[in-house]
């Protein structure tokens, strides 16, 4: 059965290495029969959420950006796959933006298979703490089950990826879905 595969990559580098990663996953899903559909977060305009909860009740954030039609991808989809390279010790700003902004209707972003990708400098130890911070956010949508893990270590420089086990790994988790 075809799936709606939508990957948020975070990476603020087009072809960076969190990119590439998420082009695996896509290329594997796509062989498989998906529907997919990548967002670069970076090219889009999300602004923080301000706490403000005009939300509250309405399932509309006051703020008139790309959020929204983001939110509605998320929604509609049936795998979600978040992306991200690791800056000291945490999920990239990009990413962690745009978990703040689901408060409208995270509740909504139900039944969801979800996959993490992350790529760091640092070894394997050294990204838990982002894992687990995007754990922390699957845990709050209704029915998410975390189906696997990326970790793209030990890469810099951009391209480096290239020569590692996680692009295998991200193509096979793709052809799962």
């Amino acid at each position: 059965m075809s799936k709606r595969v939508l990957i948020l990559s975070a990476s603020p580098r087009k072809g960076g290495n969190s990119d590439l990663l998420c082009d695996q996953f896509a290329r594997g899903a796509e062989e498989a029969g998906h529907q997919v559909e990548k967002i670069r977060v970076q090219e889009q305009k999300i602004a923080p959420c301000l706490a403000c909860y005009g939300c509250r009740g309405t399932g509309v954030c006051v703020q008139k950006d790309d959020m929204a039609a983001i939110l509605n991808k998320m929604v509609q989809a049936d795998v979600l796959v978040l992306a991200t390279p690791v800056y000291f010790y945490s999920m990239d700003g990009q990413l962690k933006t745009l978990i703040d902004r689901t408060l409208p209707r995270y509740t909504e972003i139900r039944d969801k298979e979800v996959y993490f990708i992350a790529t760091a400098a640092a070894g394997r130890g050294a990204m838990e703490r982002t894992m687990d911070a995007m754990r922390g956010f699957t845990d709050c949508l209704p029915g998410a089950q975390v189906k696997g893990a990326i970790y793209g270590s030990g890469v810099y420089q951009k391209g480096e990826v290239l020569e590692t086990k996680a692009l295998q790994e991200a193509y096979q988790a793709g052809k799962r879905a």
